[in-house]
């Protein structure tokens, strides 16, 4: 593997990202639709219902399905302009091979296929069959997800099988399973404006999970009080009832001195305790010297707050606790979860109407990705890969060997690192984007530059893929039918809307290809979607993510599903634990004790100030989308330096001024935005951005050791006045005007 084939500037003036202002026909009346689709959108694992248009078989607007439960027709800005994806000028129509000094050139079908192949193959003969690894996207339908794991497992025999969900909700998953037994949200989002008190933690609800908002005001008027603990005044927190600016990687402090205040007070359910719960009598101990002042030491925040929290939360007739990547992103991002769920678990508030626990699904199928199979040591139905009788029953439903069956893998991160060290030789990725999404840029970008092969399919050039051998054209969401599992554990289903354009094809039907070249077309030959989820439910069944009972016809009559759903005369399960039934083996809850402990980078003289990253409204994880839709690009076109006014003050930085961010890592440039709303201590960078306005060229690689997701919502860094001017290539002019749309048909 090479660098880039020619300059990137030359491979955005071709393929983008040019925002786009105009859907097919304009803005302008284009008389009555031809048909009226009912489907899902396309980014955030909340999985609004929303109806596209169809006009001259092209995608033309949208109208709002107000029918569907979760959102009743209400969508964000993402939402609304989702469809201006459909018939961007940037779409890739064709199969594309890398040609050094020249960029890409369009090849056929059949030789992009053969070459893919070929080029694994013959990585695998050299240095074995783990020295490929497979990365696959949490924005996938639960059928690709599943054709994904099975790809990897039975065509490639290899164990290093991930997927970009990694970066999302898996400290939650593994704490859900540490302490309930299950990794789900636990209760259904109607619960929640039944809540006397909501708790969210690390959640910028209003600009990462909008719809949600909803659910939270109308818990307002129901008379609920709403606690935020975030480093940063987020919009949710502007009007909750308490706001804790807790310092990032602080936050065991809050849930362990709230939890020691309220054992003082008998505000816990020692029935309940006794009853449905295991390891309290340890936890109790731990929690004894996590006084409100030790507490409030480690969280950054005075003391009072810690009590006025447990105040609110521990005497609750009902409380529902929420949380998101900013508990989650951290080295120890899994207790931090654990210790958010002891404060349900010892109040006896779980598996109640208006009582219960969830974390926010950041991703499109961050729920459903991980559960059929392409995350590293799962099998389909969330099985465990290195339980014997897990790996017996996906063996039987996949026709192999159980003895070929390969056994866990690495983590995506911990795959860069593997090629790195020589270990991994050839990559084949399905929509991800690792030069935006993970840390220090840097290590990725001279990790995909030693590779011997790179094969991608996407829909878009992205930054990762210009790096591509082969690139192959896949397809958007509304492209394709198949199934999604949304941020409560529901089951909706995606409808095909239209054909892909050009040349480009359906993701499962590319596997299948791909499949059939390396000598396994045999168990890939499905006729359709649907096809592929009949076998998931046969794979499903029996395990803890069971979809046996889920048919697409079920999911239309009811607007969705929730799993498990073990028989198509079962209703589904919309909130977990009821009765105080958890899902370990002996059906009870386990405590986990957890005590705090430092970041993997604390600030320092040298480097004196908490980096932390996260999401605004318009733009959606790596930007590979929301980048190319005008609309989105005008409302946030940059990213920013959010600082408070004593740090602005201290380095002599005006608002809008151009400020360094430098960690020793890496460093960007970007404007500064001052505001009152974020920690003196604390700066703030959006990360959907690429090349020198990523914020991941400063982030730190740590991984929790469990969960193995990447720190990156602290690490140190230093910021100072920039000489150098910002840098917006990669984004394109923020104007969406005719530049970017003259590039229809430049391919």
């Amino acid at each position: 593997m090479a660098k880039l084939p020619i300059a990137k500037e030359q491979l955005i003036d071709e393929f983008g990202p040019h925002p786009y202002g105009l859907p097919p026909g304009g803005f302008s009346a284009v008389g009555e639709p031809d048909r009226v689709v009912e489907t899902h959108c396309c980014f955030c694992g909340q999985q609004c219902g929303i109806k596209l248009k169809v006009k001259d078989e092209k995608i033309v607007g949208f109208e709002p399905w107000e029918e569907f439960p979760f959102n009743q027709g209400k969508l964000c800005p993402k939402g609304v302009k989702r469809y201006m994806q459909d018939e961007h000028p940037d779409r890739l129509k064709t199969p594309l091979v890398r040609a050094e000094g020249r960029g890409f050139a369009p090849i056929g079908w059949n030789e992009a296929l053969d070459r893919v192949a070929q080029s694994l193959r013959r990585v695998q003969e050299a240095h074995g069959a783990d020295s490929v690894a497979v990365l696959g996207g949490a924005s996938l339908t639960n059928e690709k997800a599943y054709l994904v794991g099975k790809f990897a497992r039975t065509v490639l025999r290899t164990a290093n099988v991930d997927y970009n969900g990694r970066l999302c909700m898996v400290s939650a998953a593994a704490a859900s399973k540490k302490v309930l037994g299950i990794d789900r949200a636990a209760n259904p989002w109607s619960d929640i404006p039944k809540a006397e008190v909501i708790l969210i933690a690390g959640a910028n609800v209003a600009e990462c999970a909008p719809i949600t908002t909803d659910y939270l005001w109308r818990a307002r008027e129901n008379g609920a009080k709403i606690i935020v603990l975030d480093p940063r005044m987020t919009p949710i927190a502007r009007t909750a009832d308490l706001y804790i600016p807790v310092r990032s990687g602080g936050d065991i402090g809050v849930f362990n001195g709230m939890l020691h205040v309220m054992i003082e007070r008998g505000w816990i359910d020692r029935a309940f305790i006794a009853e449905h719960t295991t390891g309290f009598a340890e936890l109790e101990r731990i929690l004894a010297k996590y006084t409100p002042e030790y507490a409030g030491k480690i969280a950054g925040i005075p003391p009072k707050l810690i009590v006025r929290a447990a105040e609110l939360w521990g005497p609750a007739k009902s409380s529902f606790l929420l949380h998101a990547r900013g508990i989650e992103h951290h080295s120890k991002g899994v207790d931090n979860c654990i210790a958010a769920i002891h404060l349900c678990v010892a109040t006896g508030r779980i598996g109640k109407e208006g009582s219960g626990y969830a974390m926010i699904t950041g991703q499109g199928n961050g729920q459903g990705g991980r559960e059929q199979g392409q995350k590293c040591d799962q099998l389909p139905g969330a099985r465990d890969i290195e339980n014997p009788e897990h790996r017996k029953h996906i063996a039987s439903v996949w026709g192999i060997d159980e003895k070929t069956l390969p056994g866990k893998g690495i983590s995506a991160m911990e795959i860069f690192e593997a090629i790195h060290a020589g270990k991994i030789k050839g990559l084949f990725s399905l929509c991800f984007n690792p030069m935006v999404s993970l840390p220090n840029q840097a290590f990725i970008r001279e990790a995909l530059e030693k590779l011997e092969f790179f094969g991608a399919v996407d829909f878009f050039m992205s930054e990762t893929t210009r790096h591509a051998d082969v690139l192959l054209p896949g397809s958007l969401m509304e492209e394709d039918t198949g199934t999604t599992t949304n941020v409560e554990g529901r089951v909706i289903l995606h409808k095909k809307v239209v054909d892909p354009p050009g040349e480009a094809r359906q993701d499962w039907r590319i596997l299948c290809g791909l499949a059939e070249r390396l000598g396994h077309g045999e168990k890939f030959r499905y006729g359709s979607p649907q096809e592929i989820f009949e076998e998931l439910r046969v794979a499903s069944k029996g395990g803890i993510a069971d979809y046996a009972g889920i048919t697409y016809e079920k999911i239309e009559k009811n607007h969705g599903v929730f799993w498990p759903c073990p028989s198509e005369d079962h209703p589904g399960t919309p909130r977990l634990y009821e009765g105080g039934r958890f899902g370990h083996a002996d059906k009870k809850a386990h405590f986990q004790p957890v005590e705090w402990r430092p970041a993997a980078e604390e600030p320092d003289e040298e480097y004196p100030i908490v980096l932390t990253t996260g999401r605004v409204v318009a733009h959606y994880l790596s930007g590979n989308q929301t980048r190319r839709i005008g609309g989105l690009v005008r409302q946030t076109p940059d990213p920013y330096c959010e600082m408070h006014p004593r740090l602005a003050q201290k380095l002599g930085v005006s608002d809008g001024e151009p400020v360094e961010v430098e960690s020793r890592r890496g460093s960007l440039v970007v404007r500064a935005m001052i505001v009152n709303t974020i920690r003196p201590d604390t700066v703030f960078v959006p990360y959907h951005w690429p090349d020198e306005r990523a914020a991941n060229r400063c982030t730190i690689p740590a991984l929790d050791p469990v969960s193995k997701i990447p720190e990156y919502k602290i690490c140190a860094v230093r910021v100072r006045r920039a000489t150098a001017q910002i840098d917006a290539r990669g984004s394109g002019s923020p104007d969406g005007g005719p530049r970017s749309n003259s590039r229809e048909g430049a391919r």
